[in-house]
């Protein structure tokens, strides 16, 4: 073997899991998130709002069940519950669909809405396995003006779920 030859292969056998470790979490470990009305982990993702690690996993607001928070309870992800960040209102009516993008597709138990300190929708699909993309008519019923709806993705088979939050002003 040339001099150069195995020179080029010992940089690339110590340069390969530097490049693993940087580069973000592919989608085979990745999971879901509404990207339309856009979340907020969709405005950090797509640069909407300035934000740190959730701009690369915007799929991976991942925490147990039973959780009322944005950020899933994940630490890293916690700038997802400031109120204050400045996040995009997107105008809506009183019934409005929500799509979730889906990276790896979950059995499913339920998906749920909460908004104005109450859950206002729930879609049971009974353990099956949803498509690449999920979208729910959501009713708001009395609620009006900027809300901030709180989505669940429940997993049927683990006790976690995914978590996203929606700033909308309801018209």
């Amino acid at each position: 073997m040339h001099a150069k030859r195995k020179t080029a292969l010992a940089v690339g056998a110590m340069l390969a899991p530097v490049l693993a470790l940087s580069l973000p979490a592919s989608s085979a470990s990745a999971h879901g998130y509404i990207s339309n009305p856009p979340s907020r982990q969709a405005q950090c993702a797509a640069g909407t709002v300035s934000c740190g690690a959730i701009k690369y996993e915007p799929q991976s607001v991942e925490g147990p069940k039973g959780l009322s928070s944005c950020s899933g309870g994940n630490s890293g992800f916690a700038e997802l519950d400031d109120d204050s960040k400045g996040w995009s209102v997107t105008p809506v009516n009183r019934s409005q669909q929500f799509q979730w993008r889906l990276t790896a597709r979950h059995a499913t138990s339920t998906w749920q809405y909460y908004a104005g300190g109450r859950k206002i929708a729930e879609f049971n699909d009974g353990g099956a396995r949803p498509g690449e993309t999920v979208t729910h008519q959501v009713n708001f019923g009395s609620l009006s003006g900027k809300q901030k709806v709180l989505a669940v993705w429940n997993i049927a088979d683990t006790a976690n779920a995914f978590y996203a939050c929606v700033d909308v002003n309801v018209g």
